[in-house]
């Protein structure tokens, strides 16, 4: 049983691990702020609807917390440092436009 335990405690330390790395990701120059958002940001953050891609709270329903956010990560968060620039502006563009405030 305790081998059990420290197994399942071992997987859960490197799922946690990874979810805060870095993705080296970069977007096509001319890809748009849905596209990026589906390939860099589906993994971990499902749409809720058609229309609505995530729920934000009001402390990053700006761009630039947008912008810094995925740009640096979070412990639960990996970085997306190669999103800049024009991308970075249709990413958080998409994200604000088909998101919710909480």
């Amino acid at each position: 049983m305790k081998k059990l335990n420290f197994g399942l405690a071992i997987s859960a330390l490197f799922i946690l691990v990874g979810c805060g790395a870095s993705r080296d990701y970069t977007p096509p120059a001319d890809a748009s702020g849905e596209q990026i958002f589906s390939t860099a940001c589906t993994e971990c953050h499902k749409p809720l609807s058609p229309n609505v891609a995530m729920i934000l709270s009001e402390k990053v329903a700006n761009k630039e917390a947008l912008i810094k956010k995925f740009q640096s990560g979070s412990m639960r968060m990996p970085a997306f440092k190669n999103i800049q620039g024009e991308a970075a502006d249709r990413l958080a563009d998409y994200i604000l436009t088909n998101s919710q405030v909480k």
